[in-house]
């Protein structure tokens, strides 16, 4: 088996490792900005073919002015991030089977802003403030080039990215290599698919149409409009056009309700920044849910017990079944728990978070609280995408994910009420999902795989399932 980690870094100091492979991989390295001269790789453990690669999980720990409010709360790790990338790529052979030989954990080294790590002597990462702007373009230019020639079926997952960069390089090389961000695309598919099924059961209990529902998020970094941007497709599925199922989604911020007339704000903050409001600044979330009436309260804000009693309260006064997704992580981080949840809307909340909470003993009966845990998504993805060797990764097939896992519930699971099935079935689900990711990308055209095409559904699936490794 081939164990291998790659810590690939700018510096001008240091003097590229002299395996005989390296310039294989990675060809001839160029300037990166001004003495930006290498591209550094390590590779820790060499064992076997490195170029029999089909996945890879990127990572680039980066600072924040809060870093507090960045994913999971864990601020600019460096290189001592590693271990998130290694750390999903073990999911992946978990949940989907995909060949522990067949993956790379890479952590891109850019430098970091977080001083305690550059004034460890045992700091393994570079000791220099991180790079930014055009220099890490160029860098990350080059590096997706040479990986795309070293490992022509690669599939790139990028983690953790910062919110500008979240964006940036997801549009700048999703059309060009088959690559997706798990932090925007991931957590967007599993929250659609959460979604589905709370809203299912909302409006069954109030009588009010699919299409009326109305979301407001708290938290508005890259997790946060990504989610967004996906959920855009349940209107859609539903009959609105793109227009109006944008109109259908508010957000808050540190701020406030994000609009236009508030002033400047981030770039990815404009798509969803109200156009029809127009009054003084909306700043307590109580006055914002009063606003804009939600019936889906979606927290991505990392910020403890944001979700108050009177929150709660506010939205189970509005709907018969609220739905309250407090989905930062970890659990100490999330917007509330799901006792509060439950205690606060008399047992009838819709209730998903970002990390697990326990079942509940209410009224006679157990209440199943679900976690929006990427692991449900980003597994059956990955697997479907690489058996189909797409040449790109599309919108539609991110929203095959969401509907495959959103239809993966057993009766016995809709029965107790749970909007996610068990994790215990994950490898099922994961070719349930595989099986739709390969049909959407057949429908689009970008699967190498065409022999795939002929197969029925039952036959994909069983294909499918037979290419999961087991240890």
């Amino acid at each position: 088996m081939l164990a291998c980690n790659i810590h690939i870094s700018i510096d001008d100091r240091r003097v590229c490792s002299s395996l005989s492979k390296i310039r294989e991989i990675f060809g001839k390295l160029s300037e990166v900005g001004q003495r930006l001269t290498r591209l550094e790789l390590v590779l820790l453990r060499t064992v076997g073919d490195i170029h029999q690669r089909s996945l890879a999980v990127v990572s680039t720990y980066r600072g924040l002015p809060n870093p507090g409010s960045r994913i999971l709360g864990l601020g600019d790790l460096g290189i001592n991030g590693m271990p998130i990338s290694i750390g999903k790529l073990s999911l992946y052979i978990a949940g989907a089977g995909i060949r522990p030989a067949s993956t790379i954990p890479i952590c891109l080294d850019l430098g970091t802003n977080n001083q305690k790590c550059l004034d460890d002597p045992l700091y393994l990462g570079l000791r220099q403030k991180r790079i930014t702007g055009p220099a890490m373009t160029e860098f990350m230019d080059e590096f997706m080039h040479e990986m795309s020639v070293a490992f022509p079926k690669l599939l790139v997952q990028f983690e953790d990215f910062s919110t500008d960069n979240a964006f940036l390089y997801l549009e700048r090389y999703r059309n060009k290599y088959p690559v997706f961000n798990d932090d925007i695309q991931g957590t967007g598919a599993v929250v659609l698919s959460g979604l589905i099924n709370a809203a299912r059961l909302s409006s069954a209990a109030s009588g009010r149409p699919i299409t009326d529902h109305r979301i407001l998020f708290f938290g508005a970094g890259s997790a946060g409009t990504g989610v967004a941007m996906q959920l855009m497709s349940f209107f859609t599925l539903n009959g609105l056009s793109q227009y109006q199922a944008r109109e259908r989604i508010w957000f808050i911020d540190s701020q406030g309700l994000v609009f236009d007339a508030r002033g400047p704000m981030a770039e990815h903050k404009k798509f969803f920044a109200r156009k029809d409001y127009n009054g003084p600044p909306l700043t307590g979330i109580l006055d914002i849910i009063e606003y804009v009436k939600p019936t889906a309260l979606l927290g991505l804000s990392t910020i403890s017990n944001a979700f108050t009693p009177d929150v709660i309260q506010a939205m189970a006064v509005l709907n018969q079944r609220p739905i309250i997704f407090p989905l930062s992580n970890p659990v100490c981080l999330s917007e509330c728990s799901f006792q509060d949840a439950v205690d606060h809307t008399s047992g009838q909340v819709l209730f998903a978070s970002g990390s697990p909470f326990p079942a509940i003993e209410y009224d006679d009966r157990t209440l199943y609280p679900g976690q929006g845990n990427n692991m449900y998504i980003f597994p059956g993805m990955g697997l479907g995408a690489i058996l189909s060797r797409v040449t790109s990764l599309t919108d539609s097939m991110v929203e095959a994910s969401s509907l495959g896992l959103a239809g993966s519930l057993t009766e016995e699971e809709r029965s107790i009420g749970l909007l996610y099935p068990r994790i215990e079935r994950i490898r099922e689900i994961s070719a349930q999902i595989a099986t739709q990711v390969s049909r959407a990308a057949q429908k689009e055209g970008v699967d190498r795989s065409t022999n795939l095409r002929s197969m029925s559904d039952a036959e994909l699936f069983e294909f499918v399932s037979s290419k999961m490794w087991n240890p």
